[in-house]
């Protein structure tokens, strides 16, 4: 079934009407944009990019939107003054930019034939959700992979030598975290799709005085004991114990989400926040851009945020612990397409909440844009502090 809305293009320009059909498309300037990367102006590599100093001097939110949201397609998204300090500016648009704005994803909801489904799965209060955003996580909200590579040091002229200690500081946390509360010794080679794959091998034993280090299920996968996948058995013992282990992880980030250093030793704890302060201040606060846009669509009634990421489960979880991602990702909405592939992950997704709710895709990468376009799903892409901003000032709004 095809979805009509809105679709993005790889240069973030905003269409109407259904994908392949050229005479339902809208001009581009009736549309509230996102950023346009590719006319960006280049970064100097001595600069010093300073998205996030000017971004919140701004009392929290964008003053005079209309001002400067939409953007010409003849004018670059940036501007860089001279000198050893780069700044990055909004262009004003024509005047008559505003004017010619017609249709938002709200206005292809009224116009869908037939009427949204009441029968959708009402587990989680999923049947009260009309939006679902679906999310990228490398690169898209957090910076990781691109410290490990050098990739953001010499994009935006940073020191590649201290990025990169950076990354492999946050890699060790990472793991640390993984393998000595998530389990992930045990479950690196039984790796899920979603933590509630094998829920139904779970008796609802208590937990609360289970010892995992001496239950025998290291012993069984040291003797090669074969992880199976979703929907297929091995021995009941063995499913149980691997679901319990699923359970404890899900319990430990409920509890600790909102406040990983309590989980943390308290060396280890200091050592995380001092680290957490350094990437955002060599990324020019990028998961605080993101985490704003998370945190309007997390707040508003009808929206859910789903992460959908090439990493496996467990250490995309512990990588949302240590961002700082719980408050806007319930555990239950954090899939790894490790094993199947975004776009099977997104058909789950699909099936999860139903076709007629209204989905948008955000991500830095080709996997989520071919997902997204396979399945008709509206997708904005990411690849600058400035796509952020305009994802940010068009949830405001309501566009999105």
């Amino acid at each position: 079934m095809a979805y009509p809305g809105i679709w993005a293009n790889s240069y973030g320009q905003m269409y109407q009407g259904a994908p392949g059909n050229n005479n339902n498309y809208a001009q581009s300037s009736q549309y509230p944009p996102s950023a346009q990367t590719s006319q960006q102006a280049p970064i100097p590599a001595n600069g010093q990019a300073e998205y996030g100093a000017q971004y919140y001097a701004t009392q929290g939110h964008y003053p005079n939107y209309h001002n400067n949201y939409y953007v010409s397609s003849t004018q670059p998204a940036l501007t860089a003054t001279s000198g050893s300090q780069v700044t990055y500016q909004l262009q004003e648009p024509p005047n008559e930019a505003i004017g010619e704005i017609k249709y938002t994803i709200d206005d292809t909801d009224r116009r869908r034939a037939g009427k949204k489904s009441k029968k959708r799965d009402t587990e989680n209060g999923d049947s009260e959700i009309e939006r679902v955003f679906i999310w990228d996580l490398d690169e898209t909200i957090i910076i990781f992979h691109s410290l490990l590579t050098s990739s953001y040091a010499q994009r935006y002229g940073k020191d590649t030598n201290a990025t990169l200690q950076l990354g492999l500081r946050m890699e060790e946390l990472i793991f640390n975290l993984a393998d000595n509360h998530l389990f992930f010794n045990d479950l690196e080679e039984c790796d899920q799709v979603h933590c509630d794959d094998v829920a139904a091998d779970d008796n609802g034993q208590d937990l609360a005085n289970y010892n995992f280090q001496t239950d025998g299920f290291r012993t069984a996968n040291a003797a090669g004991a074969i992880c199976l996948g979703p929907g297929v058995r091995g021995g009941v013992d063995w499913m149980r114990k691997l679901a319990f282990r699923y359970r404890r992880i899900k319990e430990l980030y409920d509890t600790f989400k909102d406040n990983i250093p309590e989980l943390l030793s308290s060396p280890v704890g200091e050592a995380w926040r001092q680290l957490r302060t350094e990437i955002d201040q060599n990324t020019d606060n990028w998961c605080a851009l993101a985490l704003k846009a998370l945190g309007l669509i997390h707040n508003r009634p009808g929206c859910v945020n789903i992460m959908v990421t090439t990493t496996q489960l467990v250490p995309a979880i512990a990588k949302c612990m240590l961002y700082e991602l719980g408050p806007v990702f319930n555990i239950d909405n954090v899939y790894s397409a490790t094993k199947i592939g975004k776009e099977s992950c997104f058909e789950r997704i699909i099936q999860r909440f139903g076709k007629n709710v209204t989905y948008v895709c955000v991500g830095d990468g080709r996997e989520e844009e071919i997902a997204a376009k396979t399945h008709n799903v509206p997708f904005w892409p990411i690849s600058t502090h400035n796509d952020l901003m305009a994802l940010h000032q068009a949830l405001e709004l309501e566009y999105l």
